[in-house]
């Protein structure tokens, strides 16, 4: 199963799937049996956890915070974890990938409505106001990072829409509801 975890190889012939389909060592190749399905709930939940970085306890919270809101578990499941900074920042293409978009929140890179945040897993509201701090504005080597993943697009159906801020960084989140 392709996770995407891997950046732009897996965009790529190089890409490990894609190379071979089945699972590494000795009995790779043999036949597989059918999964259950359990098993293909646990994948799935599995693989939601790998692609926004999130430990079973973390996840295991947002799992109860989502089944306590009015509406589908599921759908508001992945709406508490789309509103995660660490994941916004990754949309707004500051980063690469979740872990990178990671680190630059975790070393405060970033301002929510004007106030130093830290946290990646603190929850962005609509009409939020993400830019980047002065420093790290002013800072080359935080450029030639971000240089790369200029352009990242927000999925189709997505809810925020970027528009430009002071000093013109793309760094305004509107959630449309």
């Amino acid at each position: 199963m392709k996770l995407f975890l891997k950046g732009d190889r897996c965009y790529t012939d190089k890409c490990g799937y894609e190379r071979r389909a089945y699972a590494p060592g000795q009995h790779g190749q043999a036949r597989r049996r059918k999964i259950s399905n359990y098993g293909s709930q646990l994948r799935e939940k599995q693989k939601v956890k790998r692609i926004y970085g999130l430990a079973e306890r973390q996840f295991r919270g947002y799992y109860h915070k989502a089944i306590r809101m009015k509406g589908v578990a599921g759908e508001n499941l992945l709406q508490l974890l789309e509103r995660r900074l660490d994941n916004v920042v990754y949309r707004l293409g500051f980063a690469s990938d979740h872990a990178e978009a990671r680190q630059l929140v975790r070393h405060g890179h970033f301002r929510v409505n004007g106030t130093k945040v830290n946290i990646p897993s603190f929850l962005c509201r609509a009409n939020d106001i993400i830019e980047v701090k002065d420093g790290s504005r002013r800072s080359p080597g935080f450029w030639r990072a971000w240089a790369p993943s200029i352009g990242g697009a927000f999925p189709s159906g997505s809810s925020w829409t970027r528009t430009p801020s002071r000093g013109g960084s793309p760094a305004c989140l509107r959630a449309r509801t």
